[in-house]
């Protein structure tokens, strides 16, 4: 009985997740109609370089060492879960999986290092 439930959790979780996330998008994009509308309603003009600017935002300057620390991070959460847990041979595939998030990671922080900045 346990393991169906398992199966089902890891199911629905994720798709749960997925739909919260694109209704958060959606509803954000709504959001941005809505205050178009009303400014135009208003009537502001509203050049195209604002429009450009609301439809495409900006990525913060450090948004590559964020990521690079993020998954910098669940590396060595999964490396530490794979030391700290008793289970002998749990130990390498756990620092297996650690790999992928740490070299992600570090790409990140590569594409950081040599990003070109305007500031």
């Amino acid at each position: 009985m346990t393991g169906e439930w398992i199966g089902f959790a890891a199911v629905v979780g994720p798709a749960i997740l997925l739909g919260i996330f694109f209704w958060l998008r959606f509803r954000a994009r709504r959001d941005m109609q809505d205050t178009i509308r009303i400014a135009l309603d208003k009537g502001h003009e509203l050049s195209p370089e604002l429009i450009d600017r609301l439809g495409h935002p900006k990525a913060p300057k450090d948004r590559d060492f964020r990521l690079g620390v993020i998954w910098l991070a669940v590396a060595i959460s999964i490396a530490l879960f794979g030391l700290v847990i008793p289970e002998e041979e749990a130990t390498q595939p756990l620092l297996g999986i650690a790999a992928f998030p740490l070299l992600i990671g570090i790409a990140y922080l590569v594409l950081n290092k040599f990003a070109k900045r305007d500031d």
